[in-house]
């Protein structure tokens, strides 16, 4: 592909936005926020696939962008783009990415520096690898990024990355200082990722930045994150969904009138209600006013870029998160909290799909590393699967021909089986003075009574995230307790009821006259005055039927 042989880049001045996975059942929603307080941000900076195709088809509120996109400018923050790996980024998606950003008019394209995918499967969570910040890592970051650069007619900004561990001798700030002097790009700076790279060197918030090229950051990221504390040491968690920390907003009001080519400030307010973002966005707005500042040029990038040498080795790093490998001679307290945190977000994905099994299987640690050390799992990210959930399937299918175990089998198999039960016609909808099931509720049948057991689990989690708030430790010895009921199963067939809650399906447990009646609902509507009122009300307090 041969892109336009631009002499500058004009980069316009943004202002304040608001960040968007650009689903519109997420909060806060962009266009709501604008129509309850007009003019309190300037653009929106959204998330998306690089093919502007698929995220056509993924993304829910696309449409509105798409049609608002003159009024309301967008900034397109892919996060599905390596900038560090074992491999660059395939031409294609690279002239996807290209096609997608000129589309909408972005006027750049931010990135974290780090390992999203292996294969285009994203890290569970889309928790990439950082990379080493040694020298090694810096010749293959600047290898990704001018590979990039090379297929974009627009500037790559580059991100500093989250970091949990401390690896290698420069500081992140000398890194980003390094990669940026060797492509010429723009930078990108994230306050919170910056705080848990200080916080993993136990450095004050603002150590490195004299002398940081501020002069070449366009735009800040500020956003939710927590601070968790173990063994003496502080470790950031960057959850977007939590509330921003005081000290990130005093380190941007600080760093604001030092960046002379700041385009945008953005607030990644994934997940705060409306009325929590207004609040954060009207301190912003202070800090931020509307008012338009004139274009910066900046001179497009010409080199050519290098060999990948993959000296830092990603796939080492890939053995160390996963695997919980120890890293010799590196940061062990460090590898060991974010191997923690992966195996958190891998159980809590495992869990929409297989919340029973995941807890008889890999419930521990222990026993959760074991699955993620596997090669069903590695496989993932080598082209051999689809998802998490099919690599924990494949898992558990030769764990228990080495391990036969009755109750198990009967656990997994009943999760394997579950989402046949919305395969089936839905239910019939209710006329006037009728009643019948409520739209995401289904009534099906197994073999084996897991009714206990379908409440064991939920009760046992209950339990331990209690005591885990009392203790401050989750004490998993518990799980035994769950083993023994899944070697008990009551005596079949047994009929359940489950609902579509989100992205995962819920087994629930009701009383037999309630179950009597929604098995007749799954037939067809009833007249309301043929149920017992007591049962209706029963019903429709757990939220299984709806009337006509």
């Amino acid at each position: 592909m041969s892109l336009p042989d631009a002499t500058a880049w004009t980069l316009p001045w943004r202002g304040l936005g608001l960040s968007s996975n650009l689903d519109a059942a997420d909060q806060p929603h962009p266009y709501r926020l604008l129509a309850e307080s007009p003019g309190l941000f300037d653009f929106v900076e959204y998330s998306a696939p690089l093919s502007l195709d698929e995220t056509r088809e993924s993304a829910s509120l696309f449409p509105r962008m798409w049609e608002r996109r003159e009024e309301v400018p967008v900034l397109f923050h892919p996060v599905h783009l390596n900038l560090y790996g074992p491999e660059l980024e395939p031409v294609k998606a690279l002239e996807d990415l290209d096609a997608h950003a000129r589309a909408v008019g972005s006027a750049w394209v931010g990135n974290d520096i780090g390992w999203w995918h292996s294969g285009g499967q994203p890290f569970p969570g889309y928790l990439y690898f950082t990379p080493p910040f040694t020298e090694a890592g810096v010749r293959d970051c600047v290898a990704h990024a001018l590979h990039v650069q090379s297929h974009l007619s627009v500037p790559l900004a580059l991100e500093n990355p989250a970091a949990f561990a401390k690896r290698g001798e420069l500081h992140v700030l000398d890194f980003m200082a390094r990669v940026q002097e060797r492509t010429g790009l723009p930078l990108l700076l994230d306050l919170g990722h910056l705080l848990s790279y200080q916080l993993a060197a136990g450095l004050p918030l603002e150590a490195g930045l004299d002398g940081f090229p501020l002069d070449k950051i366009i735009e800040i990221h500020i956003a939710g994150g927590v601070i968790t504390r173990r063994g003496g040491r502080g470790y950031y968690v960057d959850d977007h969904t939590q509330p921003v920390r005081e000290e990130l907003f005093g380190l941007l009001e600080s760093l604001l009138p030092r960046c002379p080519s700041l385009r945008a400030v953005t607030f990644e307010g994934d997940g705060h209600p409306l009325e929590v973002a207004l609040l954060t966005l009207r301190r912003l707005r202070e800090w931020v006013p509307a008012a338009p500042r004139p274009p910066l040029a900046l001179t497009p990038v010409k080199q050519s870029a290098p060999p990948l040498s993959r000296e830092s080795e990603p796939w080492a790093l890939f053995e160390t998160g996963y695997a919980a490998k120890p890293e010799p001679g590196g940061d062990v307290d460090g590898a060991r909290a974010e191997t923690d945190f992966r195996l958190a977000v891998v159980a809590e994905t495992l869990d929409r799909d297989w919340p029973i099994s995941r807890l008889l299987l890999a419930g521990t640690r222990e026993d959760l590393s074991v699955f993620t050390a596997s090669q069903e799992f590695r496989g993932l990210f080598e082209g051999e699967g689809r998802s998490p959930g099919h690599a924990f399937a494949a898992w558990t299918r030769r764990h228990l021909r080495e391990h036969p175990d009755e109750g198990v089998a009967a656990a997994v198999s009943f999760e394997t089986f579950l989402p046949n039960s919305f395969m089936m016609r839905p239910p019939p909808v209710p006329g006037p003075g009728q009643v019948g099931l409520a739209e995401d509720v289904r009534v099906g049948t197994f073999p084996v009574d897991l009714t206990e057991l379908v409440f064991a689990a939920k009760s046992l989690r209950r339990h331990l995230t209690g005591r885990a708030w009392a203790c401050e430790v989750l004490e998993v010895s518990g799980l035994e307790a769950l083993a023994q009921v899944a070697r008990r199963p009551g005596r079949g067939p047994w009929t359940f009821v489950v609902r579509r809650k989100s992205r995962s399906l819920e087994v629930l447990t009701v009383p037999p006259s309630v179950l009597e009646l929604l098995r007749s609902l799954a037939r067809g509507a009833r007249a309301v005055e043929e149920v017992p009122a007591q049962v209706l009300a029963e019903g429709r307090a757990l939220g299984l039927l709806r009337r006509g």
